[in-house]
């Protein structure tokens, strides 16, 4: 393919980008294919030859679309929001031209294992400065740190990947983490010999947008000399509105924060951003700086971020430029249009909760804050999991189950940019009919 022909084809492709997108309520939300179901339809091998790129084309809508789960449809409700806007598509398409390999973040769950990792080294450092005789495997052992019982799997994954000890704390009616059983388990936890030393705090859970409590938590974090790092990945967008800023109360005690842009701030996946404190603690633990990667320009100056020293701030050494894709949608949004955008979602949110309150065959099993609806029908887990096997089977929308409380609960998240009341209200209809015919099932 030359320029000419990809200034051909590349105009091809933004019209069929928008007519997907445009249409893209017309396919059912939920694919109906079974796994492996490619195999049939690809080669076993790589042509030997080149074929047109016209029957590549034709081929994503035979081959790949048929089990593709449309994650931007209105009728997708489960899960978080994953960003989208076509000024987000247009600087992807730039940014992969440019091919910049930048030293930028990835995602929230490499943030939460970067800031695990950084603590680590923080407390080997301090533990063997009055013990010099423990080897860093000893101190390993002791090491323990803890999240919420409501806090993201990537959480419990950075303690396995770190070798370290990882603890759930339970949570409270609001399922929101609190300071007293905090420092209730890092007691008991130091007369055991152990060292405390890092503590994931959660705003927005993933099960049900429930908010742990920094102001508790953070205090007991500073005092014990523990990293306070905050996952906010859905939820921190929201804090562009002041309305929401009261949830962040607290972040002053935290060593490190991460929210993801690609979630809820209209840019497409992948997009994450990190803060952490001192600086000086994430790249005391991972600087390492081969004889190829020096410039002429490493040592000169102490700007506020040292951009030239962003290399040591990750796991990865390279990484695309994101950055580019928030400038975009920034400047052709703006603030108030970002703003516009989160509250109608999160009023989108509270209109499905109102109707779920009004039918007394359902319950609300959370407090809805942000643009999550937690609830099911009154009734057992395997009710509401059949109710929910009958969803999935029928395609027209799609939810994804939580547990609270040893309940087995529903999921509806506002997540599509093009989602509008009338997709709530059919929504809510399409429910409330299964629920019907599975009720009326048990009575007969």
């Amino acid at each position: 393919m030359d320029a000419e022909e990809f200034r051909r084809k590349g105009k091809e492709m933004i019209d069929y980008v928008a007519d997907y997108l445009e249409n893209i309520e017309q396919r059912p939300v939920y694919p109906d294919v079974e796994p492996g179901y490619l195999r049939q339809l690809i080669p076993t091998e790589a042509p030997e030859d080149p074929e047109p790129y016209d029957d590549v084309l034709k081929d994503v809508e035979r081959v790949i679309m048929p089990g593709v789960t449309h994650w931007h449809s209105p009728n997708f409700f489960a899960y978080f929001p994953t960003g989208n806007s076509y000024p987000s598509l247009l600087a992807d398409m730039l940014c992969g031209a440019i091919g910049c390999i930048g030293f930028s973040w990835s995602t929230a769950s490499e943030a939460t294992l970067v800031a695990l990792l950084a603590a680590r080294c923080k407390a080997v450092k301090r533990v063997q400065s009055t013990n010099p005789e423990l080897s860093e495997p000893e101190i390993y052992s002791k090491l323990v740190a803890y999240t919420s019982e409501q806090a993201h799997s990537s959480v419990e994954r950075a303690g396995l990947i770190g070798g370290i000890m990882m603890k759930k704390i339970p949570t409270d009616y609001n399922y929101s983490l609190r300071g007293a059983l905090l420092k209730k388990m890092i007691k008991e936890d130091k007369a055991a010999g152990l060292v405390p030393f890092y503590l994931c705090a959660t705003l927005g859970t993933t099960s049900c947008c429930s908010f742990d409590n920094l102001m508790e938590l953070g205090p007991i974090c500073n005092e014990e000399n523990m990293w306070m790092h905050v996952d906010a990945a859905y939820a921190g967008s929201s804090f562009i509105c002041p309305e929401f800023r009261p949830l962040l109360n607290g972040i002053e005690f935290a060593d490190s924060f991460n929210f993801n842009p690609h979630k809820w701030l209209l840019i497409n996946f992948d997009c994450s951003s990190m803060w952490v404190k001192k600086r000086a603690d994430i790249i005391g633990a991972f600087k390492v700086e081969p004889f190829y990667l020096k410039h002429d320009n490493q040592e000169s100056g102490e700007s506020t971020l040292n951009l030239n020293k962003l290399l040591h701030w990750q796991i990865p050494l390279g990484r695309r430029f994101r950055s580019l894709k928030m400038w975009f949608v920034f400047r052709t949004f703006g603030i108030k249009q970002m703003q516009a955008h989160i509250r109608k979602q999160v009023a989108l949110a509270k209109e499905f909760e109102s109707l779920v309150r009004a039918d007394k065959r359902f319950e609300i099993c959370a407090e809805v804050v942000l643009g999550l609806v937690c609830f099911r029908i009154k009734g057992s887990n395997e009710l509401n999991q059949t109710l929910l096997k009958r969803i999935t089977k029928n395609r027209q929308i799609h939810l994804v189950p939580c547990q609270l409380s040893g309940r087995f609960v529903l999921r509806f998240c506002i997540c599509a940019r093009s989602t509008e009341s009338h997709h709530v209200h059919k929504a809510w209809q399409h429910i409330t009919q299964l629920a019907f015919e599975l009720l009326q099932e048990h009575i007969n």
